[in-house]
């Protein structure tokens, strides 16, 4: 009787038993368009080519994830020791290590998942997020309200860029010249001058209210231009007869 339900199985559907994925996996064209793109590719390159075997994309990407959350711990704790500042910027430093060498790896040594590692990556920048967003908000250096804003903007950019990954096959791993690395390295240098200048404006605001709301201001203007762009495009390629 096993032998005539396995024989069945295979009739009606052959891959029943296959180990392979049932749904076929696209590579969308990736557009990395920022301002140090080419110089991290070689760093990127340079450090891969030297990690050792032991090491995989999995263990970098926990690296990756670890210094995330620990950079909102940073930033929480900053509200009563603001040299937890300088411990975001090292927070950050290991944050960008683990997200931007996991990848790598897997392609320098062609292990790559893409299924796996697309969706692994981006539910920990979610994640990630939230806790770097949460942090800043507990900090005292930025208003709750502003730092919700952000991580909403965050989010919606995050979600504009995986819908057009699925309909239109093109992965925007920047947005004006500005992705991930950038924004790291603005966040750290933000974090220096924040401990110079914690008020700007004869003392009326806090700099990073004021920071944020450029930022806010600015990743509106994004997601207004992406989102019009792409659904013209969209309208324009299934245009109804």
């Amino acid at each position: 009787m096993e032998n005539a339900w396995t024989d069945f199985c295979e009739q009606v559907n052959p891959a029943v038993f296959n180990q392979k994925p049932s749904y076929p996996f696209r590579d969308a064209t990736r557009f990395q368009q920022s301002f140090l793109a080419k110089t991290e590719k070689q760093v990127l390159l340079w450090i891969a080519a030297r990690v050792p075997e032991s090491i995989n994309s999995d263990h970098l990407t926990a690296l990756g994830f670890a210094g995330q959350i620990a950079a909102g711990i940073s930033y929480a704790l900053a509200r009563w020791n603001r040299w937890w500042l300088i411990g975001v910027i090292l927070c950050l430093a290991v944050s960008w290590l683990g997200d931007s060498l996991d990848g790598t790896i897997a392609r320098l040594r062609r292990k790559q998942r893409p299924r796996y590692g697309f969706y692994v990556d981006h539910m920990i920048d979610s994640v990630g997020a939230l806790a770097l967003m949460a942090g800043l908000a507990l900090s005292g250096y930025m208003h709750p309200y502003i730092a919700i804003g952000l991580l909403i903007a965050f989010l919606l950019l995050s979600i504009q860029s995986y819908l057009a990954t699925y309909t239109l096959g093109e992965f925007q791993l920047s947005f004006w010249s500005f992705g991930p690395t950038e924004l790291r390295l603005l966040l750290s240098i933000g974090n220096l001058a924040l401990l110079r200048w914690p008020t700007v404006l004869k003392g009326h605001y806090h700099l990073f209210d004021v920071g944020g709301i450029v930022g806010l201001v600015g990743m509106t203007a994004m997601l207004v231009v992406f989102v019009g762009r792409n659904t013209h495009r969209l309208y324009l390629e299934e245009r109804i007869p």
